[in-house]
């Protein structure tokens, strides 16, 4: 029996995505230049990248909300799961990354589905009121502000609006109730938030593999 270690989940990782996800120079490209501009590794794995855009097709999402871009890694993944008239609003704090997200995004060839808005999400989700709900909300950004961004996915969903919240893991430390990582509280009200708020019905999974001890959580706006 192989052992459960972190380079065996990697490994494990490795093999799964080199039968199911096929190889992709544009997304390898992508990786690239986000290394090179300096941009932190911190974008979703290959599996799970290719899982949003799963959902994005089960679930018929036409509008899709991502908060933090980054590099535009995931969203590539999210705007190949619409349909060409669809659209992925994406969030990110940070002009220079989203610089090379929109560069990326150009590359990839779907630009033209693709809206980036640049600054704090909190202040720029309330700028999306008022606007065709969004089918599809995936929150990857800072952990502080889950609750927050939770909130806005459901005023700026509907009913059956499907909502993925990444990196609920957080190596096992989710489970420390007197956790001080702001990361980790973060993370805990959004889980509390997400079994309490009527608003909500979720669920959420543990994930080993490339990026550590990890997990999703999935909802869906009641």
């Amino acid at each position: 029996m192989v052992t459960s270690t972190p380079e065996n989940w990697r490994l494990v990782d490795d093999y799964i995505a080199g039968v199911l996800v096929r190889q992709d120079p544009a997304l390898d490209e992508v990786i690239e230049r986000q290394r090179a501009a300096g941009l932190p590794a911190i974008e979703v794995a290959p599996l799970a990248g290719k899982l949003l855009t799963l959902l994005a097709q089960v679930s018929g999402a036409r509008r899709v909300l991502e908060i933090g871009t980054l590099g535009g890694y995931s969203t590539i993944w999210l705007a190949r799961g619409i349909p060409s008239h669809g659209r992925v609003v994406t969030l990110e704090a940070e002009a220079a990354h989203a610089a090379v997200a929109r560069a990326n995004l150009e590359r990839a060839g779907v630009s033209e589905k693709v809206e980036i808005k640049i600054g704090n999400a909190a202040e720029t989700l309330p700028t999306l009121m008022g606007q065709e709900p969004f089918d599809f909300v995936f929150i990857d950004a800072d952990k502080q502000s889950n609750t927050i961004y939770l909130d806005w996915a459901a005023r700026l969903g509907r009913p059956g609006t499907l909502i993925v919240l990444d990196n609920i893991g957080r190596n096992g430390d989710v489970n420390d109730p007197d956790s001080t990582d702001p990361m980790v509280i973060g993370t805990r009200a959004a889980l509390e938030m997400l079994g309490t708020d009527p608003r909500f019905e979720a669920t959420a999974l543990q994930t080993v593999g490339m990026k550590g001890w990890d997990g999703i959580a999935v909802a869906i706006v009641r």
